[in-house]
């Protein structure tokens, strides 16, 4: 797997500079910052105002892969922190943000594993990477890998992106403004660049353990369970 992690710039102007570069190579994700798409309007975009979603949709089907864009999204009066999914010419999905920490956005409804040509992918946008319960979710929900568009780091996001990729057995893809990293299950840091764009290569490992426990409770009668 090629991944192409572009932490400046909008998703138009890579497409105008850098994309040409690509036809030649496959790449297999590319992942942006919230600079790949900034504010989009749902209602503008429908009118055809703007054309946020049709840019992104059109440089997946020209490379033939899936690209997942931070953005800013505006629907009926709420603001939310969301990530734009593409694959191959289509917009299969937008994940909003779940956790808007001291009112700073609307907060999104749910989560979603996305069905890709790479296997299943999930997505954690912006404040959720403070939340381990969202990493969780998503691989016990089969994520084969976790992608994660971020703004600005402070300097305690690696650290978190480490410790939720070894612990739930999911690699991550992680991009913000002027920083991309990737860990993998082991909760190692296989790749980190701060210049855009920048590429790696990256195969995901399966791996599986038995994790028991102990608890009270649970009584059973023979019958089975009370």
């Amino acid at each position: 797997m090629r991944i192409c992690f572009v932490n400046e710039g909008s998703v138009e102007s890579f497409a105008k500079q850098n994309a040409y570069a690509l036809d030649g190579e496959k790449t297999d994700v590319i992942v942006f910052s919230f600079d790949g798409l900034g504010e989009v309007s749902y209602e503008r975009e429908l009118k055809g105002e703007t054309n946020g979603f049709s840019c992104i949709a059109e440089l997946s089907k020209r490379l033939n892969c899936v690209i997942v864009s931070g953005a800013v999204t505006l629907t009926r009066g709420h603001k939310r922190k969301s990530a734009v999914i593409a694959e191959c010419g289509r917009i299969i999905g937008v994940a909003d943000m779940l956790h808007a920490i001291d009112g700073e956005t609307s907060s999104g409804a749910s989560l979603r594993v996305h069905e890709t040509k790479l296997g299943k992918m999930g997505v954690v946008v912006a404040s959720d990477v403070f939340f381990p319960e969202v990493f969780k979710s998503l691989a016990i929900c089969g994520s084969d890998f976790i992608v994660c568009a971020y703004e600005r780091v402070a300097g305690i996001e690696q650290v978190l992106i480490r410790a939720n990729a070894f612990s739930y057995g999911a690699p991550i893809f992680f991009c913000s403004k002027g920083y991309s990293l990737l860990a993998d299950a082991t909760g190692e840091v296989t790749f980190a660049a701060a210049q855009s764009p920048a590429y790696t290569q990256f195969t995901p490992k399966k791996e599986y353990h038995l994790v028991e426990t102990r608890r009270r409770g649970f009584i059973r009668s023979n019958n089975g369970l009370y």
